[in-house]
């Protein structure tokens, strides 16, 4: 199984980080922890180069030449993918995402 280098820019962070902010304020610190740690996971799982993924239905990114994935049916992630390396762009809220 090939890997690509997997990048992941500094606002992708930072919305994980808000978001497992808003978890451990909750106070579910385990959870917090648990959550960043399922997400970069994931993102290290999209390095597969058997796998290739969609374009974004949303039209403002499916012209940029995004492609978009969902993250548990609650969050979307959107990133470039070539042959060596995928980029992650942004994580977010799938609710925020209108087409």
């Amino acid at each position: 199984m090939g890997q690509r280098k997997v990048t992941v820019k500094e606002s992708v962070a930072a919305s994980i980080a808000t978001i497992a902010w808003y978890i451990e304020s909750k106070g579910m610190v385990a959870t917090a922890e648990a959550f960043s740690d399922a997400v970069y996971d994931f993102f290290l799982h999209l390095s597969d180069t058997r796998k290739r993924y969609a374009i974004c239905r949303d039209p403002e990114r499916a012209l940029l030449g995004y492609k978009c994935i969902s993250y548990k049916h609650k969050y979307t992630v959107v990133f470039l993918e070539t042959n060596t390396e995928i980029i992650i762009c942004e994580f977010l809220p799938s609710k925020n995402i209108h087409w």
